[in-house]
């Protein structure tokens, strides 16, 4: 009788464990699923590691964050001791370890981008480390961490400082890189939206396959992007911080990953403007920077925006955004936009009444601004500001910007004849003041055509043929009268 009092007890035991490893069968696969929309799942496989790594990864299964913790030790141990190359080895093995670790790509992608890329002298080797910086966090980091904000954001930032910003000696070298890897999918800059969107020609299809497979730009974002913020020359590495910034805005879920964000986007557009628009030039590198004037509406709006949203730093943001109005202002007047000079000078005024008064006129501004570092009455740097005036209107008449060449021109003339009012009472007065302007407009030129650093010969072929012959070195000039040509 207990025999099978035992056996019916067992049974019955089997049975309700049989029922409780159905039921958390059932739990598990509802959990798991849930872990999987959430984000919540860290199990990967560790691949491409050391045989000895992988073998105590195996062994000690969930165990992996120690073996990660122990590695991060030794990074910062090598980080102290400037072995820089040691650790981005170690940090790859950290990443395999632990692929949500949004900070250990951060780091690793730095030290390549910013630490080791300097070891190197020669440009193209930087420009390697630079490189793959970048794409270690665009192709391999937002792969494991599509929704981290923090991503999105050094990514941006590798675009706005480490190739748009002037801190690194070979940053020319990195935009020139940068421009002709673009001019090959995006000629010209400004993309065809229609034809990125909807591709009909085999040229057309693999273009867009690039842009998606290469660089990872989606060309419905672009074109949002551009909308929004340009138009923007994409060819340029800021209008790049402001697309990658902008697409952490739309995965921002706190208010101060919002601000952050916004910060590299108007500080992005700002840079933009003052030198977003690629110019193919006779000059230099056989390119040159030049402002975006068209997209200053929209960077003042970035500006407002991110000084409504942000109390802690709004202080600081509205010194940055006065300096921005103040150079669209100047930048506007030099490219003969006068017009629209007026209407943001005005702003200047509205938004900054203390420091810019209602009876500053634009001339006054302009002459100000280019005499403040040394006084109206400095005769010496007066004649500096002047030539070198004379020199961009020249260096733009070869590239074919009129407006830009009409613009330095005027502040060329407008410097020469105010200082003459100033200092001697008159272009009449018969002290001595400065050489005549075509005087001081035939000394550039001659500078340009046959100095050390002479133009490249076709962009002297340009210029020889855009002035008269009276400004051209070796013409016989007969003697000028102190007075500003018309």
């Amino acid at each position: 009788m207990k025999r099978r009092s035992s056996r019916i007890r067992q049974g019955i035991l089997l049975a309700v464990a049989a029922a409780l490893l159905v039921s958390a069968y059932h739990s598990e696969r509802g959990l798991n699923q849930r872990r999987s929309e959430l984000g919540l799942t860290r199990v990967e496989p560790l691949t491409n590691a050391p045989p000895i790594l992988a073998l105590t990864t195996v062994a000690l299964g969930g165990f992996r964050g120690l073996i990660a913790n122990a590695l991060w030790i030794r990074a910062m141990d090598l980080q102290e001791n400037d072995q820089y190359f040691e650790k981005v080895q170690l940090a790859d093995w950290i990443t395999k370890l632990q692929p949500h670790n949004a900070t250990v790509w951060v780091v690793q992608a730095w030290d390549m981008s910013y630490n080791i890329s300097i070891k190197f002298s020669d440009f193209r080797d930087r420009w390697m480390w630079v490189k793959r910086g970048i794409e270690l966090l665009r192709d391999q980091a937002l792969r494991y961490n599509p929704h981290e904000v923090l991503i999105y954001r050094e990514l941006a930032w590798h675009f706005q400082h480490k190739m748009g910003a002037n801190m690194d000696d070979a940053h020319k070298f990195y935009k020139g890189v940068w421009a002709a890897e673009m001019e090959a999918v995006l000629p010209g800059g400004h993309p065809d939206w229609k034809e990125l969107l909807d591709p009909q020609t085999p040229e057309q299809k693999e273009r867009v396959a690039r842009l998606r497979e290469i660089y990872r730009l989606d060309p419905a974002s672009m074109q949002e992007t551009d909308t929004t913020y340009g138009p923007l020359d994409w060819r340029m590495p800021e209008t790049h911080a402001i697309y990658w910034a902008a697409l952490g805005k739309r995965l921002a879920k706190s208010k101060e990953d919002l601000i952050q964000l916004r910060r590299v986007v108007y500080q992005a557009m700002d840079l933009a403007f003052r030198r977003g628009r690629l110019i193919e030039s006779h000059l230099d590198e056989g390119f040159r920077l030049e402002p975006n004037l068209d997209i200053i509406p929209k960077t003042h709006a970035a500006y407002e925006e991110a000084m409504a949203e942000d109390a802690v730093m709004r202080d600081h943001i509205s010194r940055a955004h006065k300096n921005f109005l103040l150079n669209a202002v100047y930048f506007l007047y030099t490219h003969a936009r006068t017009r629209e000079a007026e209407r943001w000078l005005a702003v200047v005024k509205e938004k900054y009444p203390r420091d810019y008064p209602a009876a500053m006129t634009l001339d006054d501004y302009v002459v100000k601004r280019v005499s403040e570092d040394a006084g109206e009455t400095d005769m010496d740097r007066t004649t500096s500001n002047i030539m070198g005036a004379l020199r961009y209107a020249y260096l733009n008449l070869v590239d074919g910007d009129e407006d830009a060449y009409n613009g330095y021109q005027a502040l060329a003339r407008n410097l020469w004849t105010r200082y003459q009012s100033k200092i001697l009472g008159g272009p009449s007065e018969k002290r001595v003041g400065l050489p005549p302007l075509r005087d001081m407009q035939i000394e550039v030129v001659r500078y340009l055509l046959t100095s050390s650093r002479r133009l490249r010969p076709e962009a002297e072929a340009i210029l020889r043929s855009q002035l008269p012959p009276e400004l051209l070195p070796g013409t016989n000039i007969p003697p000028t009268q102190p007075t500003p040509p018309g």
